[in-house]
C-alpha cells in the first residue's frame, strides 16, 4: 500500500515538473476592421461569406447609384451648354477692329491732302475723333467679353466640382475592402437597405497576428521593443505549439490582472499589457489562449 502511495506522488512529482513555465499569459489577437457603409440606397450585390479571404482594395459588393448617374450626366450636359455660351471674343470684335483700321487709313489719307491744301482741319478732326470713338467702344466690349467669359468658367469650375463630388458618391456605391484579411462577421445581405455608416462586414489580418500578454513591473526590466521571445499557442490537451515573437507594443499604463489571465508572481495585483507580433502558420485564431517565455 505504501509503495502504491510513493509511486503515486512520484508521478504527481514528475507530472508537475513538466507543466509548463511561462512568464506571462494572453490571448492571440488580430487588427480587426468594420467595415461601413459610405452610400446611401439599396444594395444590389454583396457576394462574400465568413471566413472567405479578400484582397486590399478587392470590391465585393455594390449599392445602388442609378440616381447619382441621372444627376452626373444632368450636370454634364449643364456644363456642356454653359461652355458653349462662352462668346468668341475675336469674331464679335473683328467688325470694330476692321474700322479703326480703316478709318486710320482714311487718317493718313486726309492728312497728306492736307498738307497739300486738298482737306481742311475739320475733316482731320473729325475722323481722328471717329477713331477714338471706336477705340472706346473696342475696349468697352473687350471687357465686357472678358467678363462674360470669366463668369462662364467660373460657373464651369463649380459645376466640374459638382461632378466631381457625383464621381465620389457613386465611387463609394462601390463596397471594397481597405485591408486584405478573412471576413469574420458579414452584417447585411443583398437587398437591403443601407445608410452611411451601416456596418457592412467586420475584417482581421490573420496573417499577422499577436499575443496580448500581461507582464508584472518587476518583468518588465528585462523586456524592450524589438526583443524577441518564445510564444506558446496552448491548443489544449497536448498540443501546444511554439513561435517566435517580437514585442511590438509595450503599454505605458499599468492595469488590473484580467481574471482569465495567471502571472508568473500570484502576488501581483497590477499588471502591463504587452503585444508580442507572431506569424501566423494558418493555426493560429483569434481568442485563442498563449504564454510567453522570455
Amino acid at each position: 500500500m505504501k509503495r502504491i502511495v510513493y509511486i503515486a506522488l512520484a508521478m504527481l512529482a514528475v507530472s508537475c515538473s513538466t507543466e509548463s513555465e511561462f512568464d506571462a499569459q494572453g490571448t492571440f489577437e488580430a487588427t480587426e476592421i468594420v467595415v461601413s457603409s459610405e452610400a446611401t440606397g439599396r444594395i444590389l450585390n454583396f457576394d462574400i461569406k465568413e471566413g472567405m479571404t479578400i484582397e486590399v482594395n478587392q470590391t465585393v459588393g455594390l449599392i445602388d447609384s442609378m440616381q447619382l448617374h441621372l444627376q452626373r450626366k444632368q450636370l454634364t450636359a449643364q456644363q456642356v451648354a454653359l461652355l458653349g455660351s462662352k462668346p468668341d471674343v475675336k469674331k464679335q470684335v473683328a467688325s470694330l477692329r476692321e474700322q479703326i483700321v480703316k478709318q486710320k487709313s482714311e487718317l493718313r489719307r486726309v492728312e497728306n491732302m492736307l498738307r497739300d491744301g486738298a482737306a481742311t482741319q475739320k475733316q482731320y478732326d473729325d475722323i481722328d475723333a471717329q477713331i477714338k470713338i471706336l477705340e472706346g467702344q473696342l475696349e468697352a466690349t473687350l471687357s465686357t467679353l472678358d467678363k462674360n467669359t470669366a463668369t462662364i468658367n467660373s460657373n464651369s469650375v463649380a459645376l466640374e466640382a459638382q461632378i466631381a463630388a457625383l464621381e465620389d458618391r457613386i465611387a463609394k456605391c462601390r463596397i471594397e475592402s481597405p485591408i486584405g484579411g478573412t471576413v469574420l462577421v458579414k452584417y447585411a445581405e443583398a437587398g437591403e437597405f443601407a445608410t452611411v455608416g451601416k456596418p457592412l462586414m467586420k475584417i482581421a489580418d490573420l496573417d499577422h497576428i499577436y499575443l496580448r500578454a500581461y507582464f508584472t513591473s518587476d518583468q518588465l526590466a528585462n523586456i524592450n521593443l524589438g526583443d524577441e521571445v518564445k510564444v506558446v499557442a496552448d491548443f489544449g490537451g497536448d498540443k501546444r505549439y511554439d513561435y517566435v515573437g517580437r514585442i511590438a507594443w509595450i503599454s505605458s499604463e499599468s492595469e488590473f490582472t484580467p481574471k482569465t489571465i495567471q502571472t508568473k508572481d500570484s502576488r501581483a495585483n497590477l499588471v502591463y499589457a504587452v503585444k508580442i507580433a507572431v506569424k501566423n502558420d494558418g493555426r493560429l485564431k483569434i481568442g485563442l489562449a498563449g504564454e510567453v517565455i522570455l
